[in-house]
């Protein structure tokens, strides 16, 4: 006597095929926009790394595009503003808790006036005040080379900017112009690039800069990868969901 084999069908509902090819769609097509995310992604790193590595060049007086600057190596001549400097919050080094020092640098009038500030390097917490790093006032003309920063969005759980606070959590050249009483201020900031040989020693107050750091997150491989991953995994539940018994075999 033969067992009776029960045979199963491919029979999908209405319902299920109403919601799973919708879904797996738009899982595809996330997946490919993340694809198209990491080739713009790319070609943004390529082009920041060529302008990072390009010679400086002179700020320009006038600076109608301030994004094609950004990244990008400058020079800038002028003096420093030292009763108009101001605190930015800075990432910890070394374990160590401080700030970063933005002094305005006055232009002179040949080079279209106006003020630039400048992101002079980090400054530990107990160097905070003026007195505290007589070292760190420069006077007289100064040509600086650094990089062109421009302000970035607060993130959603970065705490915002109070205008005549102490310290700033994050760049914004026209609050902090507003704040310091100062006029005709760029858009943007020049992070000026350590010299070897200068040296720093931000606990005496000399400073001397930050090491170029741009960070530009990538993770559209990932991302493209978890949509394209999840679109399968539906695809499958979905056939092995849909396979109906049609009763033994003959």
């Amino acid at each position: 006597m033969t067992a009776a084999v029960e045979s199963r069908r491919f029979r999908p509902s209405l319902w299920a095929t109403l919601i799973t090819v919708p879904a797996v769609l738009v899982m595809l097509g996330l997946g490919t926009w993340q694809m198209q995310r990491l080739a713009w992604k790319e070609d943004l790193v390529r082009r920041v790394e060529q302008r990072l590595h390009a010679a400086p060049i002179p700020l320009p007086s006038a600076i109608a595009d301030p994004e094609a600057l950004e990244f990008r190596p400058v020079t800038v001549t002028g003096r420093f503003l030292n009763d108009k400097e101001l605190l930015l919050v800075a990432r910890p080094r070394q374990g160590q808790a401080g700030y970063e020092l933005l002094t305005p640098l006055q232009r002179p009038a040949a080079d279209g006036g106006g003020v630039v500030l400048v992101n002079r390097g980090f400054l530990p917490m107990d160097k905070r005040t003026p007195a505290s790093r007589p070292e760190s006032r420069v006077e007289g003309p100064v040509t600086v080379t650094g990089l062109v920063r421009l302000p970035q969005p607060a993130g959603w759980l970065q705490p915002g900017n109070r205008p005549g606070a102490e310290s700033w959590m994050r760049l914004d050249p026209p609050a902090m112009a507003a704040s310091a009483g100062l006029e005709k201020v760029a858009p943007l900031a020049v992070e000026m690039i350590p010299d070897p040989a200068r040296g720093n020693a931000p606990q005496t107050g000399m400073l001397n800069g930050i090491q170029p750091l741009v960070e530009l997150p990538n993770n559209h491989r990932q991302y493209a990868f978890t949509w394209f991953s999840l679109a399968a995994t539906l695809v499958v539940v979905y056939v092995l969901s849909q396979r109906r018994r049609t009763g033994p075999a003959s």
